[in-house]
């Protein structure tokens, strides 16, 4: 079935189950969240947005496909194994119990809960509802249930509806113009802002986790060998089209919003004070329900991935056990609320971003580099000193006077390193300290194997 042409229906199956994998909590709040903040500057930051929210994941996909990884840990090891084991630990933990999942809980609390609730019970609320959120996210993991089914074939699609009814409320009776004012972060270079605040999706990090998942379905097609990228290309372009369609609508609906009221402290929040708006509490309480189970089986499949591939990678330790730590990780983490969970993730994405950023470019321009050892371990060192300042610069660290002498320095001396970006010349420079690295070891194999071609004959 190699040259088999993919039907409309494949396409819509695979498209469907790409976007499924795309659009979670995040995906939700975040464009909100960037509108409110970016005001009439919205278009830069929309559009830069859009390149980490939907372009660098789309391109992990197709990394994952052509380096025919089988998990994260296979697209980074050809640096070292250590260092698969390394990005693949981060990845994990990061989208999972730091803090993806617990990012479930706390936004359908605060679009479900927390606007019934008064501000005393608050954290009491969030405790009661985080506990019983995971108690039956692990019971639910742990029994196989088809929960994820039922509601991804049912719900999801539900939830999209209301969400593409509410778009259109907005833009029929919109609640202010898109001339709003505009945060301090966003009133100069916004398209660089949005590219950062695209990070906070982390789909370019979970879809090196999970894209495995999309490549074993169109296998499962009967595809093989390039048509199996061919194939993702198309169905992921597809789905990143409607998702951009969708953060466009969720951003004007952010700027607009502020004709009526101030910026919220998170984008559950202000997702939430909209559909107050235009539904009432009724809307809150429908759509809060909706959220509610989508997230909840965001969180059932980010339980299963994180136990299934460090089980994997530690085999001494049951998939049972890491399940288990997944859990109660994400419900100690939750309950922190939806704002520090945002605020405390800026640091570590920072910090993982250019590693995951390097090794989805290497791995799309396999068929090139094919997977050199030399260009891996290259890129990866000299990217990892900026990686690391981007991290301090966005910390509490950044208070101490010696981290904030240092990374002021950093700002001023390495190109772009001011708006989030200093290891892209770095790693450039890295590849091309690869290539050099490769031809000369590549001189040195084939001398020592002419060498020994000659001593061999020599003894003949």
């Amino acid at each position: 079935m190699k040259d088999e042409k993919l039907s409309r229906k494949q396409l819509f199956l695979l498209s469907s189950l790409i976007f499924g994998m795309f659009f979670g909590a995040g995906n939700l709040i975040f464009p909100v969240q960037l509108g409110q903040n970016a005001g009439h500057n919205w278009l830069p930051a929309t559009a830069g947005f859009l390149l980490t929210g939907c372009v660098v994941p789309f391109l992990a996909m197709l990394a994952v496909s052509m380096t025919h990884s089988k998990s994260v840990y296979d697209v980074a090891a050809p640096v070292a194994p250590w260092f698969g084991t390394v990005v693949l630990v981060a990845v994990h933990m990061t989208i999972g119990p730091l803090f993806g999942t617990p990012r479930t809980a706390a936004t359908a609390f605060s679009m479900g809960v927390s606007p019934f609730v008064s501000a005393k019970y608050q954290n009491l609320a969030m405790f009661l509802f985080s506990a019983a959120f995971f108690g039956l996210a692990y019971f639910l993991t742990v029994k196989q249930s088809s929960l994820m089914k039922w509601v991804g074939k049912y719900l999801n699609p539900l939830f999209l509806v209301l969400l593409v009814v509410l778009l259109v409320l907005a833009l029929v009776l919109p609640m202010g113009s898109l001339h709003q004012s505009v945060g301090t972060s966003y009133q100069s270079n916004a398209g660089f802002q949005g590219i950062l605040d695209g990070y906070n999706t982390m789909d370019g990090l979970a879809l090196l986790a999970f894209a495995v998942t999309a490549v074993y379905a169109v296998r499962h097609m009967g595809f093989e060998g390039k048509s199996v990228s061919k194939v993702l290309a198309k169905a992921g372009l597809l789905s990143i089209f409607w998702e951009a369609l969708l953060y466009v609508g969720l951003v004007l609906l952010g700027v607009s919003s502020l004709g009526k009221m101030s910026v919220a402290a998170n984008g559950g929040t202000a997702f939430s004070d909209v559909v107050t708006h235009y539904a009432g509490n009724f809307g809150v309480l429908a759509t809060g329900v909706l959220v509610t189970l989508a997230v909840f089986t965001t969180a059932m499949g980010l339980f299963a991935s994180f136990a299934q591939d460090l089980h994997r990678a530690f085999p001494k330790l049951s998939y049972l056990w890491w399940l288990r730590l997944t859990a109660v990780g994400s419900f100690v983490t939750a309950n922190a609320g939806l704002t520090n969970i945002v605020k405390w993730s800026v640091p570590v994405l920072m910090l993982l971003y250019p590693y995951a950023l390097a090794l989805i470019t290497l791995g799309v321009l396999n068929k090139w580099v094919k997977q050199s050892p030399y260009l891996y371990r290259s890129v990866m060192a000299f990217v990892t000193v900026p990686a690391f300042l981007d991290c301090l610069a966005n910390s509490p660290l950044l208070s101490m006077t010696t981290v904030n002498t240092v990374v002021n320095d950093y700002h001023q001396y390495f190109p772009f390193a001011g708006n989030g970006f200093g290891w892209v010349v770095p790693a450039l420079v890295g590849a091309a300290v690869g290539l050099v690295w490769q031809l000369v070891g590549q001189r040195e194999g084939a001398t020592v194997s002419q060498t020994e071609d000659q001593e061999e004959s020599k003894l003949a």
